[in-house]
């Protein structure tokens, strides 16, 4: 329901000064916005299409504001609000100056190499450089932060009395004469100074934008913290307008002076108006977002921000049940299932419990192999049990299952540890389960080595399991995996370190007769066997077992000892 009206008393001294002959206030720049894309709804929309009086477009619905509504030409923010400068020639000079540095906009007292400081302080997207989105922001943000429906009388649709154009007039005094001005940018401070917006250190040597309307005129900003208060955009132009101690863009500032219309977006300026959904509208403005019937005194249903009235609603967004083929008005329940929708009675007619026949609305129920259950009929007959507790599984609670058994998600605990274990890695074993560090200490393979859990890579000696780097040498330690060697008094030496400790040494090359050749793959011995040659109390490899004088192999031969060396016949004759 739309509250109570409220009324604006135009000839208040406290908002406006006393009136005086006028100028009547044109608006002479065009807003190109027919047929302009929507930013919000792309491809859907045909293009802006004005409603007779609302803010919004008839092809899709959105505000005007929401299109890309751009200017004809250039246009600066004096141009735009209207105001007569003093010197006409020094605007037409500054807006020659910014196009000369290549930008659309450039405050006023900077030089060239200053512009450019300025500018690199600002968002990247928000520089109004020459043929580029900066400079579409720009240009949009003049339309977005100063409406032209505040500034012409001509756009004032509903100023309908000689009261209401007062009070325009009245309005546009104290904006442009007391509110109104530029910020000044001082492109070198000489000490620190605090921003106001942000509270960040402004330090010597940089600059900085002072509002100097305000009370307290030493108040000063960072360049791109010069942003209105309500909206929290960047001025643009550095255009603000004061109230309070704040500054602002002109659409906020104008919404604290006058009321404005939620529907066609323009300030009231009448006395009289209608307070709802927590704004204010024209009278006549409150109504029917689709027929326009005035809601005044009327119940309403609010779709997507905007009020409808009950038949449209109904004809728009209503439901339409799948059992009578009838809408589903706002004052009946709305029962939705299969992405089908029922009136209440409609669907306890169609929809009952397969076991106790009573209806299923406002029940949960579910669809168990084509059977339609409502949930005590299903806890009965078809619910499942947890295989810890022992107690049904209810639809809607989380469970676990595993090889067609289930658990509550609480219940699915380690048998040893009892965590639960949820989502995590565990190990089935028979019927019970195990975190994964309770299952390797209970069952799983420790090295004989180390006594710790072989988790990958082991390997086996003598019916024992070993870790690769537990199976090792007990002269070098290095890894026997694949390795050759041989055992001494229950000890394991590689070839190298048996050799150097045990070994018959070869009287010919003083080198170790290693005994064990290579460990066939997959053993669980490393001995092996080789052949050397033993004469008296001495040994000889049998590549070493050779004639001192030709060299040949003595090996299976007879031979003749010469003093300590071995020669072959022949030798021994010549």
């Amino acid at each position: 329901m739309a509250d109570g009206g409220g009324s604006f008393q135009s000839s208040s001294s406290e908002r406006f000064p006393a009136t005086k002959r006028r100028k009547k206030k044109v608006f002479p720049y065009e807003e190109v916005d027919k047929g302009q894309p929507c930013l919000s709804c792309g491809d859907r929309c045909l293009g802006f299409t004005p409603h007779k009086w609302r803010s919004t477009c008839t092809a899709c619905g959105c505000q005007r504001d929401d299109h890309d509504i751009i200017h004809d030409n250039l246009v600066t923010v004096y141009e735009r609000l209207g105001i007569d400068t003093k010197d006409h020639n020094e605007l037409v000079r500054s807006k020659e100056r910014a196009l000369s540095l290549g930008y659309s906009w450039v405050p006023q007292g900077l030089s060239p190499a200053k512009v450019e400081d300025f500018m690199n302080s600002l968002p990247n997207n928000q520089i109004p450089r020459l043929h580029s989105a900066g400079e579409k922001y720009r240009d949009r943000q003049i339309i977005l932060q100063m409406p032209h429906q505040d500034l012409s009388e001509d756009l004032c649709r509903h100023i309908l009395d000689a009261a209401s154009t007062e009070c325009f007039y009245q309005f546009i005094e104290l904006r442009d004469e007391v509110a109104f001005s530029t910020g000044r940018v001082k492109d070198y401070l000489k000490e620190d100074q605090e921003c106001f917006k942000c509270g960040g250190e402004i330090e010597a040597g940089d600059m900085g934008v002072y509002a100097d309307l305000l009370e307290d005129d030493s108040l000063c900003w960072h360049p791109f913290c010069f942003t209105c208060y309500s909206c929290d955009e960047l001025l643009v132009d550095l255009a603000y307008f004061h109230k309070d101690g704040h500054i602002f863009c002109e659409r906020h500032y104008a919404e604290l002076v006058l009321p404005r219309c939620i529907a066609c977006d323009e300030l009231i300026f009448s006395q009289e108006y209608v307070r709802a959904m927590d704004g204010s509208f024209h009278p006549g403005h409150f109504c029917c977002f689709h027929c326009d019937k005035s809601l005044s005194g009327m119940s309403y249903i609010l779709r997507e921000n905007n009020p409808h009235c009950i038949p449209c609603y109904n004809d728009l967004f209503a439901n339409t049940c799948a059992e009578c083929n009838q809408k589903i008005g706002h004052d009946s329940k709305d029962l939705s299932f299969k992405n089908q929708h029922y009136h209440e009675t409609c669907f306890e007619a169609r929809y009952t419990c397969h076991f106790c026949k009573e209806s299923l609305a406002d029940k949960a129920f579910g669809n168990w192999d084509s059977k339609m259950c409502c949930s005590s009929c299903y806890e009965k007959h078809l619910a499942n049990k947890c295989q810890a507790c022992g107690e049904i599984l209810k639809p809607g609670v989380t469970r676990l299952g595993f090889q067609g058994k289930e658990w509550h998600d609480k219940c699915f605990r380690c048998k040893v540890c009892e965590k639960q274990i949820g989502t995590g890695s565990f190990v089935p074993k028979e019927s019970s389960v195990y975190c994964t560090k309770c299952y390797e200490d209970t069952f799983g393979i420790k090295c004989t080595g180390c006594g710790e859990i072989i988790s990958s890579g082991g390997l086996s000696y003598q019916k024992k399991p070993w870790h690769r780097d537990c199976f090792c040498c007990s002269g070098c330690s290095k890894s026997l995996w694949n390795q050759r060697f041989t055992l001494r008094d229950e000890k394991r030496y590689c070839a190298d370190c048996y050799g150097e400790k045990f070994a018959r040494r070869c009287s010919a090359c003083q080198k170790p007769i290693v005994v064990g050749g290579p460990t066939p793959p997959g053993a669980n011995t490393g001995q092996g066997s080789t052949t050397y040659v033993c004469f008296e109390d001495r040994n000889w490899h049998n590549s070493c077992f050779q004639c001192q004088k030709c060299q040949v192999s003595l090996v299976n031969e007879c031979f003749v000892m010469d003093g300590q060396d071995i020669v072959c016949p022949n030798c021994a004759q010549g």
